[in-house]
């Protein structure tokens, strides 16, 4: 069955966003993105542009914009969320008593993280400045942010909590998510704890930290963990760049523009996500990338090694229990490799997967004996991994398995 013959079927997951440039595109205008940044001019209010008749998610920056823009497209990221902050239980036996508990937990996990938070202004010569939120994940000096905070940027000051100013440099952008990694010269810094976004649950506590609107310092807002995995597309306030943001974790805490780039952190005081869009049109509507993603670039970071993300170089969709009906697979599960949306192969020209021989249709189930399923797609398999590592691949081809070894690869800036 085709997709034309089944509206219900989802295009292939763009991986090759994620690990690749994508194929050659015909010249013309960018197709204005369903959600969109919100801008605030100087001395306005923010404002956001609603595109067409679809909702508006805005990326968390507050700008003010004379000429230019600092915003840079992010590249896809079908990562399933992996990290999980622990939940902690009331244990008061009446109404009032949880209330207190639940609150004892909120100030004692804020206390923890926002000494290390801070705010970044970044400022080019083309007249674009911009405000966002950062937080200090080493001693030494390292700031994780998002990357539209200081992409493009040409001067950086970081404000420390302590109303330290420093100047900042971009150490790295991520290739694959709108992540950036900010270095300023201090020792002693308190850094964040860093805790882990596998195995959130549903209703778990969250609370947002950072500088909204870029002039309410170290806001806190609460709320719960509403939704994993979640898929959105996110551009500027004008349509001129757009951005696919994939398997984000949803919250209802509050998240404003001047919160890019702020902890989101669970009632144990650990930092789970990164603070990254908004929906501009409804309210309790707010994503961040989960702390699992950043880890990697984070380890690189610290080792002095510069921010490279694997890569294959293949488009594919998952596979459920429907697809293997539609289709006629031998498999419920994995990644079946699947020509993109404009009619691209499978398996991009020249990729490490074109160099160990894998083909459209084939279907990856697992990675090093590990299942690629619904919990673990494959880019949550690869991810762990650096460019030049071997990993074997268990391929479905025609209803036999077969192993396949493949050189990752590394992923290509996406501009």
């Amino acid at each position: 069955m085709t997709e034309q013959d089944n509206p219900d079927a989802q295009p292939p997951a763009p991986e090759v966003q994620r690990f690749g440039p994508p194929p050659e595109q015909p010249a013309g205008p960018a197709p204005a993105p369903p959600w969109s940044r919100v801008t605030t001019h100087s001395g306005g209010a923010a404002e956001g542009r609603r595109l067409g008749t679809t909702s508006v998610v805005t990326i968390a920056l507050v700008t003010a914009i004379i000429s230019g823009s600092l915003s840079a497209a992010a590249v896809a990221n079908l990562l399933r969320p992996t990290s999980g902050g622990s939940i902690t239980e009331p244990t008061g036996s009446t109404v009032s008593q949880v209330h207190i508990d639940e609150s004892s937990a909120v100030i004692t996990a804020v206390a923890r993280v926002m000494p290390a938070v801070v705010v970044i202004q970044s400022s080019s010569t083309s007249g674009a400045n911009g405000i966002g939120s950062g937080v200090i994940f080493d001693s030494h000096g390292w700031i994780l942010t998002n990357k539209h905070v200081v992409n493009g940027a040409d001067s950086i000051t970081v404000q420390l909590s302590d109303s330290r100013i420093f100047n900042g440099r971009v150490y790295g952008i991520d290739t694959l998510t709108d992540l950036a990694i900010v270095k300023i010269d201090a020792t002693g810094l308190p850094a964040a704890p860093i805790g882990s976004s596998e195995e959130l649950q549903l209703g778990q506590l969250a609370i947002a930290i950072g500088n909204p609107l870029g002039t309410f310092e170290n806001t806190v807002t609460t709320g719960v963990v509403s939704g994993l995995g979640r898929q959105i597309r996110a551009g500027d306030a004008v349509g001129s760049s757009s951005e696919q943001l994939n398997n984000l974790i949803q919250t209802d805490a509050a998240i404003n523009p001047g919160n890019s780039g702020g902890p989101l952190i669970n009632s144990a005081g650990q930092v789970i996500g990164i603070n990254t869009a908004v929906n501009q049109d409804a309210q309790g509507i707010g994503f961040a990338i989960p702390i699992s993603v950043a880890r990697p670039i984070m380890q690189l970071a610290l080792a002095g090694k510069p921010i490279a993300r694997p890569w294959i170089g293949v488009y594919y969709t998952p596979v459920d229990v429907q697809l293997k009906k539609d289709r006629g697979l031998s498999v419920d599960h994995g990644a079946l490799i699947d020509q993109a949306a404009n009619g691209s192969p499978g398996v991009f020209p020249g990729s490490p997967a074109a160099a160990a021989g894998l083909m459209d249709g084939d279907v990856i189930v697992a990675v090093d004996d590990q299942p690629v399923d619904s919990d673990h797609d494959l880019g949550t398999r690869i991810l762990p991994h650096v460019p030049g590592d071997v990993v074997a691949l268990s391929v479905v081809r025609g209803g036999r398995t077969m192993e396949i070894r493949v050189t990752l690869g590394t992923l290509p800036a996406n501009r």
